[in-house]
């Protein structure tokens, strides 16, 4: 059961973080103003709070999860850096002499 949640992709790359914040604020920005307007239109501010609030989920459910739009651009990782074979580099604890009681 939990392996399904591991398959899910949970991540987003830096590019796809500023276009999910500025889709956020465009969505947010937009619906405030129809909001003001329609409630100032007809005189219930109401409804202006509600216009608002659904531009909010809206704009969450575009930007929250991890669309695919937003994984285009992955980092490319520095390749990891292989240990030198024989005598490793020893830990300053370990190259320390061990007394030995007599």
């Amino acid at each position: 059961m939990l392996s399904i949640f591991k398959s899910i992709p949970s991540h987003m790359d830096y590019k796809g973080q500023k276009l999910a914040e500025q889709i956020f604020q465009g969505i947010i920005l937009i619906s405030a103003v129809i909001g003001f307007v329609y409630g100032l239109v007809i005189e219930q501010f109401g409804w202006t709070v509600y216009i608002v609030l659904a531009g909010f989920v809206i704009s969450c459910v575009l930007t929250l999860p991890p669309w695919p739009m937003y994984r285009q651009n992955p980092l490319s990782w520095q390749p990891a850096v292989p240990e030198s074979g024989g005598e490793a580099v020893q830990k300053p604890q370990e190259s320390l002499k061990k007394k030995k009681h007599k």
